[in-house]
């Protein structure tokens, strides 16, 4: 684990490769020294391909308004925040505020939050770094749990390819994927994906 004032794109881009992520501005790896069950997973849009369930998601959410912009902790996205804390993780001492301020925040130049609105409604943020042509890493996202049947998480992703394809990015990082764990586990229905196993990336679900 590191922390820095600020990073560049390049050292990111090495780190993310090596299998680490971004928290605030400090860099983890998950490396329990009895455990290797928590595997980097990351996508490649030029060969994904979409299964029904994704298409269908797709074609139902195509009503959705898309924009970006820097992180901003506007009450508006605080309030999605605490509402999707709430309903998701009830009983748990989190702080939407801190969240903004130490998660989804960092000094490093190129995260984003990208938007999702039905109509005037907030339905989804998404905190992404993004450097073009380079690399595309999913931070966080939050979203009303009201809009369940849209499949937000799914279409989340789904619209992240897209923008790597038009950004010329060839690697999308979802994080880890741990099969045993539900919140993780449905990275794996994005295929083909590659798991980094030791100091290599393997091609899976061909």
């Amino acid at each position: 684990m590191a922390r820095f004032q600020t990073i560049p794109a390049d050292i990111m881009h090495l780190l993310l490769q090596a299998g680490y992520r971004r928290h605030g501005d400090i860099c983890y790896a998950m490396r329990c020294p009895t455990c290797r069950m928590c595997q980097p997973i990351r996508l490649d849009p030029r060969t994904f391909i979409p299964n029904r369930s994704q298409k269908r998601t797709l074609r139902g959410n195509n009503d959705l308004t898309i924009s970006q912009g820097p992180v901003q902790a506007t009450q508006e996205k605080l309030n999605l925040l605490k509402k999707f804390f709430d309903l998701r993780y009830p009983g748990r001492d989190n702080t939407c505020d801190q969240y903004y301020q130490n998660f989804f925040n960092s000094r490093s130049g190129f995260t984003r939050e990208i938007l999702l609105h039905d109509n005037a409604l907030l339905l989804g943020v998404a905190i992404v770094d993004l450097v073009a042509e380079t690399f595309l890493n999913a931070v966080y996202f939050f979203f009303d749990p009201e809009a369940h049947r849209r499949s937000p998480g799914t279409f989340n992703i789904l619209n992240l390819l897209s923008l790597c394809s038009e950004q010329g990015i060839h690697e999308f990082y979802l994080g880890y994927w741990l099969k045993e764990v539900r919140s993780m586990s449905y990275k794996a229905n994005f295929r083909p994906h590659e798991l980094l196993t030791g100091d290599t990336w393997f091609r899976q679900g061909t």
